[in-house]
């Protein structure tokens, strides 16, 4: 059963998912980083760094947000970054966040659809995706379109939430994520089903191993997988198949 932002509503999920993001774009910086104890950046650094051995690669961030990750891919890569997003209004606050920080000659964003990417194939050393894969209509077109786009032998790094799987870590974390967070991200960003969405998508989503198959039927070749923070997150390096 695919799992959607708004239950009450008809449409599509990424015409829900594109509609929730816009309506928390104001919010989603500030819930991000207070919601996670500013975990969230260090996993991103850490994403980040397995691109180092790169030289000068052009980079495209898949459902870029407000565009933290490729800000990040271009402080630490030195690199060029294309980020796209199906909303509109987070792309507004990544825009002005690279305006304000005199990003625009290295970094770009436009609106773009992950599961029909406008790029031609074999255009980019690596891919990259932070918390956004989940929130793909079809996981294994998406996927797809990732790979087709990357150079043979090119990178791409997901950064995804998981499922913890010891006790208590496991027990104290899922109370708070099917409790406390979408009550508090609920009453922040005024889009209470945004943030029961969220826990909802995570548990629903096929991690671990499972993840690694998907990246196998879209033609890629898992490397590692680096669990984060006890299992809440885990980061899936692969490559394209020469």
């Amino acid at each position: 059963m695919t799992v959607k932002p708004y239950k009450s509503e008809a449409g599509s999920k990424k015409s829900q998912v594109a509609g929730m993001f816009n309506n928390i774009a104001p919010k989603y910086d500030f819930l991000n980083h207070f919601l996670s104890m500013g975990i969230d950046k260090i996993w991103r650094k850490r994403a980040i760094n397995l691109l180092k051995n790169i030289p000068n690669p052009l980079v495209l961030d898949v459902a870029t947000g407000t565009g933290d990750l490729a800000i990040e891919a271009n402080k630490r890569l030195q690199c060029k970054v294309i980020g796209v997003d199906i909303s509109v209004e987070m792309l507004k606050v990544a825009q002005e966040k690279l305006e304000k920080r005199g990003l625009t000659e290295y970094i770009s964003v436009k609106e773009g659809d992950s599961e029909n990417l406008p790029f031609e194939t074999d255009s980019f050393d690596a891919v990259i995706v932070a918390f956004g894969v989940r929130n793909f209509e079809n996981l294994g077109k998406g996927l797809t379109e990732m790979c087709r786009v990357l150079k043979p032998g090119g990178k791409m790094v997901v950064l995804e939430f998981s499922k913890p799987a010891y006790f208590p870590f496991k027990q104290l974390y899922l109370f708070y994520f099917r409790h406390i967070l979408p009550w508090l991200g609920g009453v922040i960003s005024k889009d209470k089903d945004a943030y029961t969405y969220l826990p909802e998508s995570v548990l629903s989503f096929p991690d671990g191993e499972d993840f690694d198959n998907e990246l196998v039927a879209a033609g890629m070749k898992p490397v590692k997988r680096y669990k984060q923070t006890m299992g809440i997150a885990t980061i899936y390096l692969s490559e394209k198949q020469q």
